[in-house]
């Protein structure tokens, strides 16, 4: 039975950690909860409308925008945020490979970008270029670090290999 907003903990699994959130309606933004009770800052804010990807995290496995996705919809289901990719206090493969490449400017796009291209690489390690620009077509990026972070991408993806 799901516990009803503000009565209960909601349980939820970050990271591979189970969290009980105190006082959370099951209808606020994933991103909120994440940011401000379990303070995760690698989602970001961005239009809070699902369309820029700032606000990317996997939701067992798949690229969601957590601005969009409403706390109910995602228990008993495993969540993993920009945070949960680095393995101990190094950047995962794919964050290495934009660091490599140079791929970061403001930073704004940076975390949709690596959580999209994270999960493209889960379900096909060796994407072509057109399978990279589509993917990453709807993560929006002010700076024009578009060449750097496809190279970023294959980097990768040659790293995963």
């Amino acid at each position: 039975m799901t516990p009803a907003a503000g009565t209960t903990p909601v349980r939820i699994t970050v990271n591979g950690a189970v969290h009980d959130v105190e006082g959370a309606a099951l209808d606020a933004p994933l991103l909120y909860v994440l940011r401000n009770d379990l303070e995760l800052n690698g989602p970001k804010y961005g239009c809070g409308l699902g369309e820029c990807g700032a606000c990317t995290v996997l939701v067992d496995g798949v690229a969601a925008r957590s601005c969009v996705v409403p706390l109910g919809h995602v228990l008993e289901r495993d969540i993993t945020t920009l945070e949960g990719l680095c393995r101990g206090d190094r950047p995962g493969p794919v964050q290495q490979a934009f660091i490599d490449e140079q791929a970061a400017q403001c930073g704004y796009c940076l975390n949709g970008m690596v959580m999209t291209v994270e999960a493209l690489l889960r379900r096909d390690p060796c994407p072509s270029d057109e399978t990279l620009r589509r993917e990453l077509h709807y993560n929006l990026c002010r700076c024009g670090t578009h060449l750097e972070i496809l190279c970023a991408a294959r980097l990768a993806a040659r790293h995963r290999r």
